[in-house]
């Protein structure tokens, strides 16, 4: 799969801009805060019907403006695909495919695959489990709608359990046939997601290992362990025996919504023991090992996207990363610096053709 051509209009702090694409490599290099990011979040948008960075659609309008637009032209298993996406001020966004509208934006997820490498991404690692359960969201939801359905539906559910709760604890009418009904309904989806995650977290953790040992030359032992309360006890049982403290509290406090990820070094958590390098390079192997089961699950290479990945990397580590990502396994890659000589240099020295934009200020323009 490839993106072939970007146009934006009135998104972020372009007015209007048109690029075209190498099918291997393409850099964005400019200062900081020239605009270069928020070339890898239009193309995140076109993906996955949302900014990687911000979620109110709404500051995605370029101020004093109306409104947005962006299109990309794909192509996907010898197919053009059209993709485009506008959005007015005090309306909602319109995604289409090919000039056809969606009825649901979640028949869109998973058509076009991608993975974003942030130094946001820090958040998986030193934030609380919500950070950790978005990345296994979005890891199985771009290969599985089904799991995207059963997780609307359980969010809806979940929502819906614990305003009757508040209402109970408001009125002081307790009906525990209407409880267990709510409790059936949770659990339904509950249980659905929570094997699909166990699933994924039995294929995804010995990628994950693969990469991080390649990166750091088998010089440190990482550890990822996937926590959920369902894994000793069934959910309805567990929401039955929680229903005390739930009153109580006036939420729902067991469930798949409680799921974490454990990572370690050395045997000691990463978030207060890792250096800053270790952290980098363990987030750039849980997106890497992410590409690498979204490849297996969809049959075709997502596309790649690099947000100011050279720092707080050390120059062996860039470049083995480098080595990777040019490798076959690997489609087409996204990158931003503020050096182009920088980018340059590094491809040149393994041998791998980069097209550059220089990006000023809303501006760009391709350099070679």
């Amino acid at each position: 799969m490839e993106l072939e051509k970007l146009s934006l209009l009135n998104f972020k702090n372009y007015t209007e801009a048109e690029l075209n694409f190498s099918s291997s490599v393409n850099a964005f290099t400019g200062d900081n805060g020239a605009g270069k990011t928020n070339l890898l979040d239009a193309i995140h948008y076109l993906c996955l019907c949302k900014s990687y960075f911000n979620p109110a659609d709404v500051q995605q309008i370029k101020s004093d403006t109306e409104f947005f637009m962006l299109q990309g032209s794909f192509e996907k298993t010898d197919r053009s695909e059209l993709i485009s996406c506008s959005m007015k001020r005090g309306q909602k966004k319109q995604f289409k495919r090919n000039k056809k509208d969606y009825q649901r934006l979640a028949d869109h997820i998973g058509l076009f695959p991608v993975v974003m490498i942030s130094p946001y991404d820090i958040s998986i690692i030193i934030e609380g489990s919500e950070e950790r359960r978005r990345f296994i969201d979005n890891s199985i939801s771009q290969t599985d709608n089904q799991y995207l359905d059963e997780l609307i539906s359980y969010n809806k559910n979940l929502a819906n359990r614990n305003a009757l709760l508040k209402q109970i604890a408001d009125t002081g009418r307790y009906d525990p046939q209407l409880l267990e009904i709510f409790d059936e309904q949770l659990s339904l989806s509950g249980d659905k997601i929570f094997r699909k995650r166990k699933e994924f977290v039995d294929v995804f953790i010995p990628l994950f290992n693969a990469h991080y040992q390649y990166l750091s030359e088998n010089a440190e032992q990482v550890e990822l362990i996937y926590e959920s309360q369902l894994k000793d006890e069934n959910f309805r049982e567990l929401l039955k025996r929680s229903t005390e403290r739930d009153r109580v509290l006036e939420r729902t406090t067991n469930g798949i919504h409680k799921d974490d990820l454990q990572f370690s070094i050395h045997g000691m958590s990463m978030k207060k023991f890792g250096s800053q390098g270790q952290q980098k390079s363990f987030l750039i192997a849980l997106k890497l090992a992410q590409y690498s089961y979204l490849v297996r699950q969809k049959g075709y290479k997502p596309l790649l996207l690099l947000d100011d990945i050279f720092d707080k990397l050390d120059d062996k580590r860039i470049r083995k990363l480098m080595e990777m990502v040019s490798h076959e396994d690997f489609g087409q890659i996204f990158i931003t610096d503020t050096s182009s000589l920088r980018v340059g240099k590094i491809f040149e020295d393994i041998r791998v053709k980069v097209k550059i934009f220089a990006v000023d200020h809303g501006n760009v323009a391709e350099v070679n």
